[in-house]
């Protein structure tokens, strides 16, 4: 018997979350995915203003050389990603929508485009997982080696099929956590 609060921690999508039933997209690396990105963050900022304390193209689009699906994943911090009253609204004026909403995983929120080339992953000030976000993406950059065997590995599931998106992001979890243990490492000692 599930209580009000354990309904509150558990991850709410907002909006039908729609299966794939498929396999999954993957494209080459495309030039023109930070300047995607540079307008993005312009709108970000335009509306959120001093509440955007970090905008960061994070995520495959965000690595030269590395085949990703094309959507862009950015990372905001704000404040406070529980006081939505300060940025929710300011955000869907941009035309940005919200989709999750997950308190039992650091607060997180997401935010999606209606043409779904977009996932804005929005976290509190001080927030752990944006540093990791941040060490993976630029581990791979400078790594060409992890670089190719994270491509290769995304490849690989990339021709399953898959019931959700999801599905696919977690059966890259063990090579996405070795990676981020050097990654981390790294950081540690620079």
């Amino acid at each position: 018997m599930s209580t009000k609060s354990d309904e509150y921690l558990a991850a709410v999508t907002i909006g039908e979350r729609v299966p794939v039933h498929g396999r999954i997209h993957l494209v080459p690396s495309d030039p023109q995915w930070p300047a995607h990105f540079s307008r993005l963050e312009s709108r970000i900022r335009a509306a959120l203003g001093e509440i955007a304390l970090l905008v960061e193209h994070v995520g495959s689009t965000s690595v030269p050389g590395l085949a990703a699906k094309p959507i862009i994943d950015i990372v905001l911090v704000v404040p406070d990603t529980t006081d939505e009253q300060s940025y929710v609204a300011a955000l869907e004026g941009a035309g940005f929508v919200l989709r999750i909403r997950e308190p039992d995983w650091c607060e997180h929120r997401l935010f999606k485009t209606p043409e779904d080339d977009t996932n804005i992953h929005t976290f509190s000030k001080g927030c752990e997982e944006v540093e990791r976000m941040l060490a993976f993406r630029d581990w791979l950059r400078r790594h060409e080696a992890d670089r190719r065997l994270y491509e290769d590995t995304k490849k690989q599931l990339a021709a399953q099929v898959w019931r959700h998106v999801q599905d696919y992001a977690d059966a890259k979890s063990e090579v996405v956590r070795d990676m981020l243990s050097r990654a981390m490492a790294g950081r540690m000692h620079a």
